[in-house]
């Protein structure tokens, strides 16, 4: 998996791309909580993700009780195919916002 990082607005956007599984989900963590310490505003773009494991889906938990706890907030974009799926399957859509993509963030 690899990350890139953007600040969209008000917004710093992790682009992350490939899988979200157990053998990146440390280091999506690590990069999560290292932005939240400068802001608590995170958006993940999920457009080019093809997967998210069990595991993933427990750091998008740890990094949104972080930025709630800081009075900010984790929203999801971009998030299509079985990332999307799994997304819904998992009731995480009814935790956290959701945009068709990183260009659709206020």
């Amino acid at each position: 998996m690899n990350i890139t990082e953007e600040t969209k607005g008000n917004w710093t956007c992790l682009a992350l791309t490939e899988r979200l599984d157990t053998a990146t989900a440390p280091e999506l963590q690590k990069a999560g909580l290292k932005v939240l310490e400068t802001t608590n505003s995170l958006a993940l773009d999920f457009s080019q993700l093809a997967y998210i494991s069990s595991a993933g889906l427990r750091v998008l938990l740890i990094l949104g009780k972080k930025a709630k706890a800081d009075g900010g907030s984790l929203v999801f974009c971009g998030a299509c195919g079985m990332v999307k799926d799994i997304l819904e399957e998992s009731g995480m859509e009814a935790f956290f916002t959701s945009y068709g993509s990183a260009a659709e963030l206020p």
